[in-house]
């Protein structure tokens, strides 16, 4: 799996090296949680896909890492605010950085979510229609996850819009998906359990796209200082492209 870009960091240079050292170590664990969440999204939908229950299993256990990091990074947080008392770009930074963990341990529960559904499928007969449509929306729906990482290690506020406008079409995607499954529900009432199975899967794809898209709003509001969240689209590309 690519990993987003950890070049040079995107926030100022301070004199003290070690405000810098605490403030790029935190920043990399968050990408590194970032990443250990993609993997759960793919691990989770592939058990998914394939009725693997043992794989939904492992899924669910491995939550308590995606745990076990916000809380350490939280709690790092708590230590830059008390020792440094940030101002200004750096208390957004920080703020940015707490908010981004917690869309991303939410997404990590979005994702144990679909591999108890895996687990839960496993048991049953296979249905195979819908679950092609699931695998391309929980791939739409990672790269989302990943693109939001990318704009947030970068600080590029282009590519968090970019990530704003995919949102809509995960939307559509996802309301295509729950008419299609309840057509299934009322052509066969026999598949009423499974199908359900999918659509809360479904549904779960469609809140990670909204925490993705979370993610891509703090990187606006770091960068530009203007909290974008609840606003339309249009009025979220006025304020990135404002005074440029």
């Amino acid at each position: 799996m690519r990993t987003p870009s950890m070049d040079k960091p995107p926030y100022k240079q301070h004199i003290s090296s070690q405000f810098n050292a605490e403030l790029e170590e935190v920043r990399q664990r968050v990408l590194a949680m970032g990443g250990l969440v993609e993997q759960q999204i793919v691990d989770a939908t592939r058990a998914l896909m394939e009725a693997d229950g043992v794989l939904g299993e492992e899924v669910s256990r491995n939550d308590y890492k995606v745990n076990r990091q916000e809380v350490l990074i939280d709690e790092e947080c708590s230590g830059i605010l008390a020792r440094r008392q940030p101002t200004a770009g750096d208390l957004r930074l920080v703020y940015a950085i707490i908010k981004t963990i917690t869309d991303l341990e939410r997404i990590g529960d979005e994702a144990e979510k679909i591999a108890r559904m895996a687990v839960d499928l496993a048991s049953q007969e296979r249905l195979g229609g819908a679950l092609v449509e699931v695998g391309h929306l929980s791939r739409r729906v990672s790269q989302m996850v990943h693109d939001a990482l990318d704009a947030f290690a970068r600080m590029d506020t282009d590519a968090a819009l970019a990530v704003a406008r995919e949102d809509v079409n995960v939307d559509r995607e996802y309301e295509a998906l729950i008419r299609q499954c309840i057509t299934f529900m009322m052509e066969d009432p026999r598949t009423i359990r499974r199908v359900m199975d999918i659509i809360w899967s479904v549904r779960s794809l469609e809140r990670i796209g909204d925490h993705a898209r979370n993610i891509a709003e703090y990187v606006i509001y770091f960068v530009k200082g203007k909290d974008v969240r609840h606003i339309g689209l249009e009025a979220m590309e006025r304020e990135v492209h404002a005074a440029r």
